[in-house]
């Protein structure tokens, strides 16, 4: 059984990774075949094309790897549900959107692993807080 030696986190767009950086870049020093996690990581997200999607990888001292591909950013899906590129500058004074109770729900079911709860009512108000942080209002 190979010993694990570093773990490594990413935020990686899916089915599209690249051995350019940042990819490379983290890999690269940990001994890694680049080619091969590439390969491997864009097999296993092709479902989620462009999403970008946090990974975690094991690297062991044989140079072997596995990894850990989880659930989207709640702040990109947060925006990705509001239909805007980015959060208000100026939170308070302004809003750059607003989503509806049935997309936290849904926002909040698919975070769930994530989050540090099992409960779906304390998850919606995990991600309203993250939302209402953004300036995104939920009607």
């Amino acid at each position: 059984m190979a010993k694990l030696v570093k773990k490594i986190k990413l935020q990686v767009p899916g089915g599209k990774a690249t051995p350019a950086p940042p990819v490379g870049t983290a890999l690269g020093p940990a001994g890694i075949n680049i080619g091969e996690f590439v390969t491997k990581f864009n097999a296993a997200t092709a479902d989620k094309m462009g999403e970008i999607l946090p990974v975690e990888i094991s690297v062991f001292d044989d140079r072997s790897f596995s990894f850990i591909v989880k659930v989207s950013p709640a702040s990109r899906l947060i925006l990705k549900y509001a239909g805007v590129e980015k959060g208000s500058s100026k939170v308070p004074a302004e809003k750059a959107g607003s989503i509806t109770k049935a997309q936290l729900k849904e926002i909040a079911e698919k975070k769930m692993p994530d989050l540090n709860t099992t409960d779906i009512e304390q998850a919606q108000k995990i991600i309203a807080g993250t939302a209402r942080s953004m300036g995104i209002d939920v009607k």
